[in-house]
């Protein structure tokens, strides 16, 4: 039985495993509710959520035992053996986007996944639909968990929110929920996070989970890939439509051109300031999916489109040299978009912690029309005997060495290629230290 459902977890017991912001946030939120919150998490200092029983630097068995529901971080593995605890003592297992999804159920869903570029798709989609009139709540894997806007509905009647876009990760699709989106994209599909899903099968499987519950009327965008996002279509209950073929949406020199859907015809990317190729595709992806919401073309402003923060943003221009924070970059197919995005000679910098696998080899041949490549972090001299990068200990030091390599007309390019865990909190902390390294090492913007 699905106990999450309705406005009152009162005579509930919940527990929130994890927590990290998006257990933080469904903490919160089931405390609201009414629901008898316990909070775990093997690391001893994770944050307490006043109201809630906090149970950190273990996981005790009882506790999944006692549970009634348990509500997920995507961090942890849906086989986590504390869960199969859970769900055979009759608890009901959801991770915290369909936990929170639970509570907005009468709000339209446009979904976005794939390997790359989910969250700029995302982040777009939310800038078309707002100069569109409409109210999206923007988030899910991106920013600011459902769990948040949930709450926040809770205590506001007022509170304007008329669809949610979510970014959804191949973690979050683990344990879905009632996750049934009106309409949803797979961008692409490329080898990632294979130490969580054991193979490519296992990772598409997770992915080919967003398409699961949409219902026959509901319209799935897939990427024409003749590969593992184009084999989705099988199995999709809803109807699909192409990125990059009719039915459905391709690109044609400066115009995105939509074919079988409500409002066919042509939308001008001329106009469009974001940088790459790439940002095309993700328009065009961002543009089908509002026009399956019923916007039409016509309200579609492409020309009020800014970068994502820390996805190809220009944070600093000092002395002719552009600075681009492509922070979002953790892994190497990501970082061949932004290098391949780039206009001018550049100094490209690469390092973090690289993930499990990870081939550095492919960006040699990006990189040999580089200015410079320095390698950093704890992956800097893999990568640096990959691509003949020079070797530094930290970002910092690559920030450094890029101002003197970098002169008027070049850009410098912090394209990873790496998770950021070695020296910072995430990427998104790494992209903030990386813009406050080149303000101090520069001086002003001109």
């Amino acid at each position: 039985m699905d106990t999450t459902s309705g406005q009152s977890l009162v005579g509930q017991q919940v527990l929130i495993v994890g927590m990290g912001r998006s257990g933080q946030a469904a903490a919160l939120l089931a405390r609201e509710l009414g629901g008898t919150v316990v909070t775990t998490d093997l690391r001893a200092g994770a944050a307490p959520v006043l109201g809630c029983r906090a149970v950190h630097g273990l996981h005790r068995m009882q506790d999944f035992r006692d549970a009634d529901i348990v509500v997920v971080s995507p961090g942890v593995p849906a086989r986590s053996p504390q869960l199969a605890v859970a769900a055979e003592a009759g608890a009901q297992v959801i991770g915290e986007l369909g936990f929170a999804l639970s509570h907005c159920p009468e709000l339209p869903v446009l979904a976005v996944t794939g390997t790359n570029g989910k969250s700029s798709t995302t982040w777009t989609l939310g800038q078309l639909l707002e100069g569109a009139g409409r109210h999206p709540f923007v988030g899910g894997n991106l920013g600011k968990p459902l769990s948040e806007l949930a709450r926040e509905r809770l205590q506001s009647q007022s509170l304007e929110v008329d669809v949610l876009v979510l970014e959804v990760s191949s973690y979050q699709l683990e344990l879905p929920g009632a996750l049934a989106p009106t309409s949803a994209c797979v961008l692409n599909l490329t080898p990632d996070h294979l130490a969580r899903h054991g193979d490519m099968d296992g990772y598409a499987a997770a992915k080919a989970r967003l398409l699961a519950r949409m219902a026959p009327g509901a319209t799935a965008w897939l990427a024409a890939d003749s590969g593992p996002v184009e084999a989705m279509a099988g199995a999709a209950p809803c109807m699909v439509r192409w990125l990059g073929r009719h039915p459905g949406v391709i690109i044609d020199g400066d115009h995105a051109v939509l074919a079988g859907t409500s409002d066919d015809g042509v939308i001008d990317l001329a106009g469009l300031k974001l940088l790459g190729a790439h940002n095309r595709g993700n328009v065009a992806a961002a543009c089908a999916l509002a026009v399956s919401l019923g916007v039409s073309r016509a309200l579609l402003d492409l020309s009020r489109l800014t970068a994502l923060p820390h996805r190809l943003e220009l944070v600093h221009q000092a002395r002719g040299v552009r600075w681009i924070n492509d922070s979002k970059a953790t892994n190497v197919d990501a970082a061949l978009v932004g290098i391949r995005a780039m206009d001018r000679p550049s100094v490209v910098l690469l390092g973090g912690q690289g993930k499990a696998g990870a081939n550095y080899g492919p960006l040699a041949l990006a990189l040999e029309r580089a200015r410079g490549v320095i390698a950093f972090g704890v992956s800097g001299s893999e990568i640096a005997a990959a691509v003949g990068a020079r070797l530094v200990p930290t970002m910092a030091d690559a920030v450094t060495l890029a101002a003197t390599l970098a002169g008027p007309g070049d850009a410098v390019l912090l394209s990873p290629a790496c998770a950021s865990f070695d020296e910072f909190d995430d990427f998104e902390h790494r992209g903030r230290i990386f813009a406050e390294l080149v303000a101090r090492t520069t001086g002003k913007s001109t």
